[in-house]
């Protein structure tokens, strides 16, 4: 299955792993529907999110069980105010639907934080760029592929 996400870590030429699963339109939660669908660790599997912080759009990513700290976000990125992005300017900047923003392969390559807890697991679980499609891969090669910081930015 291709995505711009699968693309762009072929294209890079990293080792991950893809995991398909049937996604619920009902579910309220699509990260905590992947870990379950998955049998995984909550902690292992992140969100893509989409902010603003003074204005500009930052991509933030984070343990689907926890919420991103805007503040900190904010403090992060080194800027003073962040905010959630609207839907549709998320949708335009990422080329994605939400429920399936990957951070990888974006359209616009957006300014990126990585929530820190992601360094504590050999692998982590990231939106394949589509609902019902999760990426595995070292959190490190998520960081260089997005060229992200890592930050305490999820409470």
């Amino acid at each position: 299955m291709s995505t711009p996400a699968t693309v762009a870590l072929k294209r890079a030429g990293l080792e991950a792993r893809t995991h398909a699963y049937e996604h619920d339109p009902k579910a309220e939660s699509y990260g905590v529907e992947a870990a379950e669908a998955l049998g995984l660790d909550p902690a292992r599997v992140f969100k893509t999110l989409v902010a603003q912080v003074d204005g500009r759009l930052h991509v933030a990513i984070v343990p689907v069980a926890r919420q991103l700290d805007l503040k900190a976000l904010a403090a992060a990125a080194g800027g003073k105010r962040a905010e959630m992005a609207k839907v549709a300017d998320a949708e335009r900047a990422t080329g994605y639907v939400a429920g399936g923003i990957s951070p990888l392969g974006q359209k616009k390559a957006l300014a990126t934080v990585i929530d820190e807890s992601a360094l504590a697991h050999p692998t982590v679980f990231v939106s394949g760029g589509r609902r019902g499609l999760e990426i595995e891969l070292a959190p490190e090669d998520l960081r260089r592929l997005t060229r992200a910081r890592t930050a305490a930015i999820a409470r």
